[in-house]
């Protein structure tokens, strides 16, 4: 790392990250050429993709901090078991292979501790033959939708699709096998919810584990130490909420979308069309390592992400259409 880019995180990031730990207002940190809204709960990141914190990445020890502070007002709880009677809020995931399944453990431990809101959670396992379901805690509910060929790339919204039609709870949140999430994470969307909203978005920073960081967690059942390899702003997708009624009212996740990327992206600008998608992040998450999915590593070249850009260039409204009338006609058969 060169000494200008030490210099300017000195002069530049630093003070601010300072002034905002200081006021306890850790969600207000960003880089320094990037704006962001608040509504007096929690910040909108004004620009359209994902970007690292850079000061995280000059100092980890800033990270460090700055993952204590956030976990310390929003913390992850790890359970084993849930009992629920009616639940208030379904935990949709989509699954695909073993690799993945210490990460799906993890993950569902995280939301097995969710407080003050009844829970359950639905796992949808994607492949030729069930794989994974006896691996699965007694409380979570299993589906499996079936490939004709192992080789037949990962379709995430499928697997959401299925989930949310399965779903008993009038909320529901699409969420991704790598994600650890704080305890109140279910009731806070339930709150949102009741103030009117459709579509949420609460994250404001991923804390991305290392690979030996993650292996740790696994082998010991336990929460690391605050030591971040990245932290992530602005990340869209890996866990969105929304009302049940209001996922099928703009089409559910869009099925086209067949390997990594774009499906998130494109559901949430369907969302947003009512005006009722709340995207002010004010809790922090926990990514798990793994290897990158099939084609994350082509970036914009990945099928997926073509598929988005495509997409793009025609109107939520208009997709919101087709992709009813292609929902009604699959529910007429």
């Amino acid at each position: 790392m060169s000494i200008r880019t030490v210099a300017g995180a000195l002069l530049h990031d630093l003070p601010r990250f300072v002034r905002a730990l200081g006021r306890g207002r850790w969600r207000d940190m960003r880089n320094r050429a990037e704006r962001v809204t608040a509504d007096g709960r929690g910040v909108r990141c004004d620009w359209e993709f994902t970007s690292d914190l850079h000061i995280a990445t000059v100092f980890p020890r800033a990270g460090a901090m700055l993952m204590r502070a956030a976990f310390s007002e929003w913390p992850i709880v790890l359970r084993d078991d849930v009992t629920t009677q009616k639940p208030d809020v379904t935990f949709v995931i989509g699954h695909r292979g073993l690799a993945r399944l210490p990460h799906l453990l993890m993950t569902l431990k995280s939301i097995a501790g969710q407080r003050d809101v009844s829970i359950e959670c639905v796992v949808v396992e994607q492949s030729m033959r069930p794989e994974i379901e006896r691996e699965l805690p007694p409380w979570v509910r299993y589906i499996h939708t079936p490939i004709l060929r192992d080789d037949y790339d990962y379709n995430r919204a499928w697997t959401l699709n299925a989930g949310v039609e399965a779903a008993r709870a009038p909320i529901v949140i699409l969420h991704d096998n790598d994600m650890l999430v704080p305890a109140r994470y279910a009731a806070e969307c339930a709150a949102r919810v009741a103030d009117g909203y459709d579509f949420l978005e609460l994250k404001r920073f991923t804390f991305y584990l290392d690979e030996e960081t993650t292996r740790r967690v696994f082998e010991s059942g336990e929460l690391p130490p605050p030591v971040p390899s990245t932290i992530v702003q602005n990340l869209q997708g890996a866990s969105i909420a929304a009302r049940r009624d209001a996922y099928f009212d703009i089409g559910g996740f869009d099925e086209s979308f067949i390997g990594w990327g774009g499906e998130d992206n494109e559901f949430w600008e369907r969302g947003e069309l009512g005006g009722r998608a709340y995207r002010f992040g004010y809790m922090p998450f926990l990514h798990l390592w793994h290897a990158p999915q099939k084609g994350k590593l082509q970036g914009n070249d990945a099928p997926a992400v073509k598929r988005y850009h495509e997409l793009r260039n025609v109107a939520p409204a208009e997709r919101i259409r087709k992709l009813r009338d292609e929902r009604s006609r699959v529910r007429a058969r």
